[in-house]
Parts: structure tokens; C-alpha cells; sequence
């Protein structure tokens, strides 16, 4: 990203990713199902062992919880959205319930077109087809003066990393290893990244990088 692009950032909230990974790099494990949304991830698949730090010490990491959901905007991909692929031949709103935690706009790419739906809170899912650069410039608009949050999963933020379209990096790492699975970082270009803060808690570490090139 050219300097012109990250000043304009700056000007009108900056793109931030947000992900939970393994010691190894993965933010899922193999044989991801509707029923282990994150695979073999040492637990039962729920997520349970990745995600502990969020919900067996939310006090702990309450800093880190409540800025998960704090953009003006966000974007995620068709998988981080749910497990239907292909055509949309039922309905499903996202892993949340009836009322998401974003309480905002949400884009989610996809193939597939699909009318946007309304959540109860404030949650808007609008689907996608057109790419990554045109989410972002949705969720810019939307965004306003706030952050454009990408979440997830570890394939969506790699593509947006790759094209230099991110400011800044926050990962929770979480002391275990999957050896296999959905890589952060995989097929991205290296990366000169700038260590902003460094956190440690019982259950996780969080770790924040500014995106230098």
C-alpha cells in the first residue's frame, strides 16, 4: 500500500485484522464441520481450546473482547459466516443467533449473490461477489471515520494482507500447537510488521503489529 492510501486510512479509520491462532500459526484445525466449526483443534472442535481465553477469563482479556467488536464495520469470509457452500439452499444468518455481537455492517465475501439481512442489534450481513477490494470499499463507506475490522477467517486476512490493503495486525496466540489446518500468514509475501504491544494472560497472548510493507 502506497503512502497516499495509508494516510488516506488514517483519515478515515484504518483496517484492522483480528484473529485467534494456535502457536503454529493456525486458526483452524483439519475436518472443520457445522458441527466443529474449527476442526481438530485439541478440544471438541467448538472452537473450546482457540477460543478459551474469550470465554473461561473474559475479565482477564476484556480490553481484547470488547475491541473484537468495536470497527465501524467488518468483513469476514463466506466460511467464517457459516459452513452452507455453494448456492444459498437454506437459510443461515452466521454462527451468532438472532442478535451478533457486531452491532454494525457486516460484508461477507462470496460466489454466491444473496440479499442483505438484517439481525436483530444492529447487525446487517450484505453479501459480496465482487472481491476483496470492493468489501473493503463497502465497509469503508460505512465505516466512516471508524476502523474496517477484518476478522476472519486466517484465508480472508491472508488475501487482504497479500494485497497490502492492512494497517495493523492483532493476534491473540494461544499456547498450543494444531500441526495442521487454515494457516495465518499462508501464501502472503513477507511482511515487515512493527511490534506495537505485547500482552500476556493465563490463556493467551496478544500480540499487536503495525503493517509496515
Amino acid at each position: 500500500m502506497c503512502e497516499e492510501e495509508r494516510a488516506m486510512n488514517r483519515r478515515t479509520g484504518g483496517v484492522v485484522c483480528d484473529i485467534t491462532v494456535s502457536a503454529d500459526g493456525y486458526s483452524a484445525g483439519l475436518h472443520q464441520s457445522e458441527e466443529r466449526p474449527f476442526g481438530d483443534d485439541g478440544g471438541d472442535g467448538s472452537g473450546d481450546k482457540l477460543h478459551a481465553w474469550m470465554f473461561d477469563t473474559p475479565d482477564e482479556n476484556r480490553a481484547e473482547v470488547d475491541r473484537l467488536t468495536a470497527a465501524g464495520a467488518f468483513i469476514m469470509g463466506r466460511n467464517m459466516f457459516g459452513p452452507v457452500r455453494g448456492e444459498w439452499d437454506r437459510r443461515w444468518n452466521g454462527w451468532w443467533g438472532d442478535d451478533p455481537p457486531f452491532h454494525g455492517p457486516v460484508f461477507v465475501l462470496t460466489h454466491h449473490a444473496r440479499e442483505p439481512q438484517p439481525m436483530d442489534g444492529g447487525t446487517t450481513y450484505h453479501f459480496v461477489t465482487d472481491g476483496i477490494t470492493s468489501a473493503l470499499s463497502h465497509a469503508r463507506a460505512a465505516a466512516g471515520d471508524g476502523d474496517v475490522s477484518v476478522l476472519g477467517g486466517a484465508t480472508t486476512i491472508n488475501q487482504y494482507l497479500a494485497a497490502g490493503l492492512v494497517d495493523e495486525l492483532r493476534l491473540h496466540i494461544v499456547p498450543l500447537t494444531l500441526g495442521a489446518g487454515t494457516r495465518l500468514f499462508e501464501g502472503v509475501p513477507p511482511l515487515e510488521l512493527e511490534q506495537v504491544t505485547s500482552r500476556p494472560a493465563s490463556l493467551v497472548t496478544h500480540v499487536t503489529y503495525r503493517v509496515l510493507s
